[in-house]
């Protein structure tokens, strides 16, 4: 097959198949050698939904001439980027770029590790936005901690190919906020596949979606049930979590006796528990929408109580008040920029809140929630850059990359993987035609794992879903 065969194939979506990856949930054995397994499906320790991630074909790269924002705070003018078996080499400026190594002109273009959206709904909130394709929020219970998002997503969602096209390479797929837990999240690199699977990112940490304030008890409170109020809110956690625990020590109860080769029968397994014990044993990461400071500082309390950790407050607008907290409590805050006054938690916004938080020494994030800004985090990067040197505060291009790039990473649990160009990670890259703080800038290609997954200026690495041909073939 020849070379432009072979790509147009990778980019297909019945190009895709296994690895040998494994995924980071699921860690623990099931039982002792000596004990006998269990049933299938009846252990909560096996992940039944692998990622079937393959790596588009790539051949190895020099970007050189370029300005470059490595996503760890540095700037290199004249910089050089090479990518060798689709991770990133080295960095600098100065190095010549090896023999037979393709070389990207960047003299006047800019260079940045591909963009992370930490909270997107893609793909369960698809486009066209009908009933028939809402299967974001299962809005039947305060704890739906049992259902997990990528479940929902439906792969030939368009947008996945625009968030592209805006340098987009890793993607955060969320349920929705109706409920006090929601279920889990899953992590995406941003190829065309079939299933989710093909798109699941390999060994990224499940997270766990939780919301407070507002939504949860308007939902439930209109139903008549609770919660109704903000202390319904924090009732229903805690009884959740008390729950989790109790159903931990069970299962921790019976693995013990099992490696002693004594009689024991394990719990009956419980789908909305296992997601939660996963939480306690630190292999699901908590991502909760949260927008005042004082609950932000309650739910902290709550993990606390129960030995867990919050990894990011996601919209967190008033995050700028508890920046130090957050800092103490290496707690991330994910938000927007110029959003606010959708309803009153919301009104207290700042566009300055993000480099505040980065002010502070605190983790922060910029993130979408939206199909159309995700095509624009160097934007709305850009507005909350702007708008923190308007305040006073001295942030460097060179740092607030890392809003959208290494700090989401972080807080997906990925930050050895990728995030920023750093030696060894994986060749997520962005070359864009200007500075990508400037309104006017636009990515001219992607790269994914070192495989070319968008050009601007090449139909062919401008891949299509089925969805978008067959609207084509209507027309």
């Amino acid at each position: 097959m020849g070379a432009a065969a072979a790509v147009l194939a990778s980019l297909s979506l019945a190009a895709c198949a296994t690895t040998g990856e494994k995924p980071a949930t699921g860690k623990s054995a099931a039982t002792s050698s000596s004990s006998s397994p269990l049933p299938r499906g009846l252990d909560p320790a096996k992940d039944p939904f692998p990622s079937t991630y393959r790596p588009l074909p790539g051949r190895n790269l020099a970007i050189v001439g370029a300005t470059v924002l490595t996503g760890t705070g540095e700037e290199l003018r004249n910089g050089v980027v090479l990518v060798r078996d689709g991770r990133i080499q080295a960095v600098g400026t100065g190095l010549a770029p090896p023999e037979g190594y393709e070389v990207v002109d960047g003299r006047g273009k800019w260079v940045t590790p591909g963009l992370i959206d930490l909270h997107s709904h893609l793909g369960v909130y698809p486009s066209p936005s009908v009933p028939a394709h809402s299967d974001g929020n299962e809005a039947t219970d305060p704890n739906t901690a049992q259902v997990w998002a990528e479940h929902s997503v439906w792969p030939q969602d368009p947008d996945f190919n625009t968030a592209r096209a805006g340098g987009v390479t890793t993607i955060h797929v969320l349920p929705g906020s109706a409920n006090l837990f929601g279920g889990r999240g899953v992590t995406l690199r941003n190829v065309p596949g079939r299933t989710a699977q093909d798109m699941k990112h390999p060994g990224a940490p499940y997270s766990l979606k939780m919301a407070c304030g507002e939504n949860p008890k308007r939902v439930y409170g209109s139903r008549s049930r609770s919660p109704a109020t903000r202390m319904g809110n924090v009732a229903g956690y805690r009884a959740a979590w008390i729950n989790a625990a109790d159903y931990m020590r069970k299962w921790d109860d019976y693995r013990a006796k099992a490696g002693r080769g004594e009689k024991a029968d394990p719990p009956k397994r419980d789908l909305q528990l296992d997601t939660l014990v996963g939480v306690l044993k630190g292999e699901i990461l908590v991502q909760n929408h949260c927008y005042r400071a004082d609950e932000m500082a309650q739910m902290i309390d709550i993990s606390k109580e129960f030995g867990y950790r919050i990894t990011s407050f996601h919209h967190t607008v008033e995050a700028y008040k508890i920046a130090d907290i957050l800092a103490r409590n290496d707690i991330c805050a994910a938000s927007w920029t110029n959003w606010w006054g959708a309803k009153p938690e919301f009104f207290d916004a700042i566009e300055a809140n993000i480099p505040m938080v980065e002010a502070a020494g605190a983790c922060a994030i910029i993130k979408s929630d939206d199909p159309d800004t995700i095509q624009r985090l160097n934007q709305e990067a850009a507005e909350a850059l702007a708008a923190g040197r308007d305040a006073g505060l001295a942030i460097t291009e060179a740092q607030a990359i890392r809003w959208i790039t290494s700090n989401p990473a972080k807080a997906l649990g990925l930050a050895a993987e990728t995030g920023s160009l750093e030696p060894g990670k994986r060749a997520d890259v962005t070359l864009w035609d200007a500075s990508p703080f400037s309104i006017y800038a636009r990515a001219q290609r992607v790269w994914i794992d070192g495989g070319l997954a968008y050009d601007r200026n090449d139909p062919r690495y401008q891949p299509k879903s089925d969805f978008e041909l067959g609207l084509e073939s209507r027309r």
